[in-house]
C-alpha cells in the first residue's frame, strides 16, 4: 500500500501540505513546525505512496499530572492525517500501527488521543476517563482517550494529561 517512514527534512512541506489539506485549515500544521524546532523526542512517521507525501502522524510528549502528586511522561499521538484524495485506503491505520510499534519500543507508559471514538479503540485506546485520567481541555469524555502500554507504570495513577503548550494554538 503505502511506505511508511519516519520524515526527513525534506518532507516538511509535504507534512504542512497533508496535514492543511487533511483538517481544512492550518492550525495542526503550524503546531507540528512549532514543534519540531522546541521539542525533543517528536516521533514523525510519513506515508509514502506513488513517490509523494500522502500521511502523516505525530507522536509528541504528555505530562501526566497524577492526583497523587507524581508526574509521568507519557506520548499524545496528533494528528493523523492523510490527503483527502487517499482517504479510505488505510493508510491512517498503516501511520497508527507502525507508529504505536515505534513507540512501543520506546519506555512510554501511555498514549492519549483526541479523536474520534469509532476510530482509535482498534488499535487499544479506550476512553482515558476508564482509567481516571483526564484532558486538560473540556472535550467530550469518548473523544479522549488513552492506550496504556506499560500497566506497572500506570497502576493507580489518574489526573491530568497535559500537552505541550504549542497545541493550545490548535484547540
Amino acid at each position: 500500500m503505502a511506505e511508511i517512514r519516519r520524515e526527513k527534512p525534506e518532507d516538511v512541506l509535504d507534512v504542512r501540505n497533508v496535514n492543511d489539506r487533511a483538517f481544512g485549515r492550518p492550525n495542526e500544521g503550524a503546531v507540528i513546525e512549532q514543534l519540531r524546532g522546541a521539542c525533543p523526542g517528536l516521533v514523525s512517521l510519513v506515508a509514502v505512496a506513488e513517490g509523494h507525501v500522502v500521511g502523516h502522524i505525530l507522536f509528541s510528549p504528555v505530562g501526566l499530572e497524577a492526583d497523587d502528586g507524581r508526574r509521568v511522561r507519557g506520548m499524545g499521538l496528533a494528528p493523523l492525517a492523510v490527503l483527502p484524495e487517499w482517504q479510505g485506503r488505510g493508510i491512517g491505520t498503516e501511520l497508527a500501527t507502525v507508529g504505536l510499534a515505534v513507540i512501543r519500543q520506546t519506555p512510554c507508559p501511555f498514549v492519549v488521543v483526541l479523536g474520534h471514538h469509532g476510530y482509535y479503540p482498534r488499535f487499544g485506546f479506550e476512553k482515558a476517563s476508564r482509567h481516571g485520567i483526564r484532558c486538560q481541555w473540556d472535550v467530550p469524555d469518548e473523544a479522549f482517550m488513552v492506550l496504556v502500554m506499560d500497566g506497572a507504570a500506570m497502576r493507580g495513577v489518574s489526573g491530568v494529561a497535559r500537552y505541550r503548550g504549542e497545541w493550545d494554538a490548535a484547540t
